[in-house]
């Protein structure tokens, strides 16, 4: 075997290769890592700070990945993806997080999902404690997700999208209206996110009211190769919720996506899905300690 080589992330070369590597490492629990479409919306999005992706780490074994150290938001939340087989490059990956990927504050945090047992050990060997944990929840295709549409509302022909409607929606779904104001009209960043590489428009579920607004929206990152709706983000505007309309568009999906080979969608961590059918699969676990301040 080649000796394994590690080096810092280059987004203008790297990202395909790395979207393939956690392909190849997924499980429906996430315990090699995040899926793929993960690392891709944050990538697309206006919410990233992605000024400091140069201090994510690869390593190669023979040009293969075979880990990745990461942040995604904010910034001193720390990923880790690791092959299958190559649980030892977990203590390396780990130092070298703790040297050199940013902190805010003094503070690093690790997040590690059920299943990463080795870099588990490793943070713990650091001097890292669980702090606060999560379960995110999974929709299983084998059972059935079927709420009807209300009345007053349809589904929005996924040729016809407006990005604009979409915007407005996600910032008033997302409550930003409320602490921000009204929308300012700026979709630029919404094109930004719709022409992601394996963003899919065409599969996301726009549901509106008689008047034409849009109500409630669910994104779709739909990944045949593991068979995963990856579906973010899902809202619905403050004076339309608790109508059924997002367990409506999840049920589109469900209807668009598994004669398509979808065997699994995920959710969130919200009573809400659980109410529907999902069911919790992914346990996220958060890893502190305080360090001494460094500038970034």
């Amino acid at each position: 075997m080649a000796e394994i080589i590690s080096r810092n992330f280059r987004v203008l070369c790297d990202f395909m290769d790395v979207y393939q590597f956690m392909i190849d490492i997924h499980e429906k629990d996430w315990r090699n890592g995040v899926p793929a479409p993960f690392l891709e919306y944050a990538l697309s999005s206006d919410w990233m700070d992605k000024s400091l992706v140069h201090r994510w780490k690869l390593w190669e074994d023979n040009g293969r990945i075979a880990g990745l150290v990461f942040y995604e938001n904010p910034i001193n939340d720390v990923y880790f993806s690791l092959r299958p087989g190559y649980e030892r490059l977990a203590d390396e990956m780990v130092a070298y997080a703790v040297s050199s990927m940013p902190r805010v504050d003094g503070h690093l945090r690790f997040v590690i999902f059920d299943g990463q047992n080795a870099v588990k050990e490793a943070v713990t060997n650091a001097g890292f404690q669980q702090s606060s944990d999560y379960t995110e929840n999974v929709f299983d295709f084998e059972q059935s997700l079927n709420y009807p549409l209300p009345d007053g509302f349809h589904f929005v022909d996924s040729k016809k999208l407006s990005v604009e409607k979409i915007v407005e929606c996600c910032w008033k779904g997302f409550d930003h209206e409320k602490d921000e104001g009204s929308w300012n009209g700026d979709a630029e960043y919404g094109y930004y996110t719709l022409m992601a590489p394996h963003m899919h428009p065409e599969d996301s579920v726009v549901i509106e009211n008689d008047e034409g607004e849009y109500v409630c929206y669910a994104g779709m990152w739909w990944t045949p190769e593991n068979h995963l709706a990856y579906m973010e983000p899902l809202c619905t505007i403050p004076e339309y919720r608790k109508k059924g309309l997002a367990a409506a568009a999840l049920s589109e999906h469900y209807r668009r996506l598994k004669p398509a080979g979808a065997t699994h969608m995920t959710g969130g961590s919200s009573a809400f899905y659980e109410k529907i059918g999902f069911k919790p699969i992914v346990h996220w676990t958060f890893w502190e300690k305080s360090l001494a301040s460094c500038s970034l």
